[in-house]
């Protein structure tokens, strides 16, 4: 878990010192370079629309791991809103949270008791 952890906490910095230049360089203008590209047909388009696939989906798990309730759902605007960031954070908490049980971070502590009740 701490390798996991440490993996988590470098992809978290390489797209933080990322992100600085490109915002100093470019401006806040990603929606419209984003969706424009998409609009576009091309390459950075489909590289686009696949990675807003994965925030969905990183929406959507972290929604439904807190059983869609009201603090669910605000994080899980902010992981389809900050992505890499915002995730690596949140399973390094998580990871803390449920000391390392896998089946806790996935599930949530609620289902992963079940599950724990089922299998012993």
């Amino acid at each position: 878990m701490t390798t996991f952890r440490i993996f988590l906490g470098v992809i978290f910095v390489v797209i933080g010192v990322y992100t600085g230049p490109v915002v100093m360089n470019h401006g806040l203008t990603l929606f419209a370079v984003f969706f424009g590209d998409i609009a576009q047909m091309g390459w950075p388009g489909q590289f686009n629309l696949d990675f807003l696939g994965f925030l969905v989906m990183s929406a959507f798990f972290v929604a439904w791991r807190h059983e869609f309730s009201a603090g669910g759902l605000g994080l899980g605007v902010v992981a389809f809103f900050f992505g890499a960031p915002f995730l690596t954070a949140y399973l390094i908490v998580i990871s803390l949270q449920t000391k390392g049980d896998v089946a806790a971070m996935l599930l949530g502590e609620a289902r992963a008791a079940a599950l724990h009740r089922t299998v012993d």
